[in-house]
């Protein structure tokens, strides 16, 4: 687990925040404090690192569930865990439709909720390293010349190396040595590794994407 991790905790029960808190920290984990969905949005900190969100569900203002939404659209990648009171499933299950990672009724276990913590920090590790290891791949495809491109988008939609050719009104041979190049600059050791590295980094494997 990375050292440099955050926990955001959003409640508008100062009782239950500073609870919520103290209990986190004795676990070693920074906590930053919220008293509404609001104002957490409006400190939104940055998201590259490891951390997670443990919210309240009805809160004055926005709701838990609407937080939820807000941070699908400014594209999040924190895993959120929600809190809700007994007799809340059916908005618990809404949350977890809308991307909670879990959701803990009060009044909850210490025990029970520092477990989910752990899991939803784990969940964001592997979530930063996945978007790291997917931005290196972008960056080395991002390094294709444009006629590579041309050439790659061809290759991956199934096209042989002879249509190829004829289409952009090049050799064979010259359609090979691009291809050559293109493994090159990107590592991949085979066609199959080159179209999963294409999946990672967003580049269209259709003609016209």
């Amino acid at each position: 687990m990375s050292s440099d991790v955050q926990v955001f905790v959003i409640d508008d029960d100062e009782a239950v925040r500073r609870s919520l808190c103290w209990l986190i920290e004795s676990s070693d984990h920074p906590t930053k404090a919220y008293a509404s969905a609001d104002d957490f949005l409006s400190q939104l900190p940055d998201t590259d690192g490891v951390g997670c969100i443990i919210t309240d569900v009805r809160m004055p203002g926005m709701s838990g569930i609407e937080l939820l939404g807000e941070l699908a659209l400014r594209g999040s990648n924190l895993p959120v865990v929600v809190i809700t009171a007994h007799g809340d499933v059916q908005m618990a299950v809404e949350a977890m439709r809308l991307g909670a990672l879990d959701f803990v009724e009060k009044p909850f276990e210490e025990k029970a909720l520092l477990q989910v913590i752990e899991r939803a920090l784990d969940e964001s590790e592997q979530r930063h390293e996945t978007l790291s290891v997917d931005a290196e791949v972008r960056k080395l495809f991002k390094a294709l010349t444009p006629r590579e491109c041309e050439v790659l988008k061809m290759l991956l939609s199934g096209q042989p190396n002879r249509r190829v050719a004829k289409v952009l009104g090049i050799s064979e041979k010259t359609v090979e040595v691009h291809r050559a190049h293109i493994m090159e600059k990107t590592g991949a050791g085979s066609f199959a590794e080159l179209v999963t590295m294409a999946v990672q980094s967003g580049f269209p494997l259709r003609l016209g994407g």
